[in-house]
């Protein structure tokens, strides 16, 4: 079974770049990058010392509920290419020990008994091990140590064809 790490979309990440109001209506904040912990979710890439980057109230989710998580995110200030969908585990993420790995239904709430820190190395296999459950549609990564939204994980979409089937 084949995952794919999915970055945010580029229709909304453009928007919000050209000062459209985040999950909270406020404009995202505009700041300069020290070259340290500024992760963008869009090209899951560092912002580069002295590079502009947004910091952003972001809800991963389609319509508020009560399993809507929103939580601080980072951008580029300016556009930057949207990291390609894989089934390898983006570098970005290589250099952190653990993340939350969380498992969500068609209805976008949270599957109980499938939210977990897993170690970095063992994402790939963790993710597919959850997305094997009839009850979970997609997977959410978190940071471990302050639940910041990372990527959505998915099936690979053949692997999602035969899952169904």
């Amino acid at each position: 079974m084949t995952v794919r790490f999915q970055a945010l979309p580029s229709q909304e990440v453009r928007a919000l770049q050209k000062g459209a109001p985040d999950a909270y209506g406020m404009r995202p904040e505009r700041k300069i990058s020290d070259g340290v912990g500024v992760p963008c979710r869009h090209c899951l890439k560092n912002v580069g010392a002295g590079e502009s980057y947004l910091i952003l109230a972001y809800r991963p989710f389609p319509e508020l509920q009560p399993y809507a998580e929103t939580g601080p995110i980072f951008l580029h200030a300016e556009e930057c290419l949207r990291a390609d969908e894989g089934a390898e585990l983006p570098e970005l993420f290589s250099k952190t020990r653990d993340y939350i790995l969380r498992g969500y239904s068609t209805d976008n709430r949270i599957v109980y008994g499938t939210g977990m820190v897993t170690e970095t190395p063992e994402i790939v296999e963790t993710a597919a091990m959850l997305l094997r459950r009839p009850d979970v549609a997609y997977v959410h990564m978190r940071s471990a140590r302050n639940n910041c939204y990372q990527c959505r994980i998915e099936l690979a979409e053949a692997d999602a064809r035969e899952f169904v089937a």
